[in-house]
C-alpha cells in the first residue's frame, strides 16, 4: 500500500475511528489505529503478535480492527463503490471495447473467499470447498479494476449462482431495472450492457459466460471463448483476487457475524483509484493534523 493510500483512508476514518484523550489515559493516535487495523487485515498476524509489534493489548488490536473496518464499511462504500448511472456505463463500455473488442460490456463478476474463525453455530454452512471456514465477496470490477458492485457475507459453502441470486444485483438486473437501456445491434442481436462471468453462473441477457468445453465446439465457440477468457482475466486481475484473498489471511480473522465485511474491496479500490489519481481523491493527499 502507498503512503498516499495509507493518509487517504487516516483522514477519511478520522470521524469514526479518532478517539480523545481523557484525565485517566492518553488515546491511541488515529494514525496508529489505522495501521494497527491494516497491518492485521494484511498480515492475518496474531493479536498478541501485532499488540506486541505495535506495544498494545490484544484487546485494543481487536477493537482497531473492528473499528476500521465498520468505518470503512459506513464512510467508504457509499462514496466509492456505488451503481453507475448512464454516463459512467457508457465510458465503462467505451473503454472495454477499445481495449478487448467486447461491444456493451462493463465489468466482469467473481467471488473470493475470506477466511474466518469457525463460528459455534452452523460452522458447517461457513466450509468451502477448499477446506476452511469463510464468507463469500462477491465483487463486479470494470476494465480499469475498480469495484462497482459488491455483496458480502454469505457462507463460504454456497454456490458462486446462489450467492448471485441473493444479491441485489440479481434482483434488479433479472427486472431489467439495473442497466440502463441503451442497446446496441450486434451481429443481427439486439444487446445492452452486460458483465462477464465463468460457468459457475447462471447465463442471462445481462451476464454472459463461455460455451461449455463439451469437445464439440465450432471454430468460432474457440476463439469465442478465448475472447471471453482473455477479457475476464484482465478485467478481474489476478491481483484483485490475491489482494481480497491475502488481505484477510486465515489465522484470526472474524467470525460471520464480524465487521469485516466490504474493508478488503474498499481497500483495493482505494489503492486503484489512488494510482490512477483520480481528483476527487487526490485532494486528500495530505494527513490532517
Amino acid at each position: 500500500m502507498s503512503e498516499e493510500t495509507y493518509v487517504y483512508l487516516c483522514n477519511k476514518l478520522r470521524p469514526a475511528m479518532e478517539r480523545q484523550d481523557t484525565p485517566f489515559r492518553e488515546c491511541i493516535p488515529l494514525k496508529k489505529r489505522v495501521a494497527i487495523a491494516l497491518w492485521k487485515l494484511a498480515t492475518g498476524s496474531e493479536y498478541r503478535s501485532i499488540g506486541h509489534l505495535f506495544g498494545v493489548s490484544n484487546t485494543t488490536v481487536c477493537r482497531c480492527v473492528q473499528d476500521f473496518c465498520a468505518a470503512a464499511e459506513t464512510l467508504l462504500v457509499p462514496e466509492l463503490i456505488r451503481s453507475p448511472d448512464r454516463e459512467q456505463f457508457a465510458e465503462m463500455a467505451a473503454y472495454t471495447e477499445n481495449r478487448w473488442g467486447l461491444p456493451q460490456c462493463v465489468g466482469a463478476i467473481d467471488g473470493s473467499h475470506i477466511p474466518i474463525l469457525a463460528p459455534q453455530e452452523y460452522h458447517c454452512d461457513y466450509f468451502n470447498r477448499k477446506g476452511w471456514h469463510s464468507i463469500i465477496l462477491q465483487g463486479v470490477v470494470d476494465g480499469k479494476g475498480h469495484f462497482w458492485n459488491v455483496f458480502a457475507g454469505m457462507p463460504g459453502s454456497l454456490h458462486d449462482a446462489r450467492v448471485l441470486r441473493l444479491s441485489s444485483l440479481w434482483e434488479l438486473a433479472s427486472r431489467g431495472n439495473y442497466f440502463p437501456p441503451c442497446t446496441r445491434d450486434i451481429g443481427g442481436v439486439n444487446a445492452g450492457y452486460y458483465i462477464l462471468g465463468d460457468n459457475a453462473y447462471p447465463l442471462q441477457n445481462w451476464l454472459i459466460k463461455t460455451f461449455p468445453d463439451n469437445g464439440q465446439l465450432t471454430a468460432e465457440h474457440v476463439i469465442y471463448n478465448k475472447r471471453i477468457c482473455r477479457a475476464r482475466f484482465v478485467l478481474l486481475d489476478v491481483t484483485v483476487q490475491a489482494q481480497l484473498e491475502e488481505m484477510i489471511p486465515e489465522s484470526e480473522s472474524d467470525g460471520p457475524d464480524g465487521e469485516v465485511g466490504m474493508a478488503p474491496s474498499v481497500i483495493h479500490t482505494v489503492d486503484m483509484l489512488l494510482r490512477s489519481r483520480k481528483p476527487r481523491l487526490c485532494k486528500h493527499s495530505k494527513l490532517s493534523k
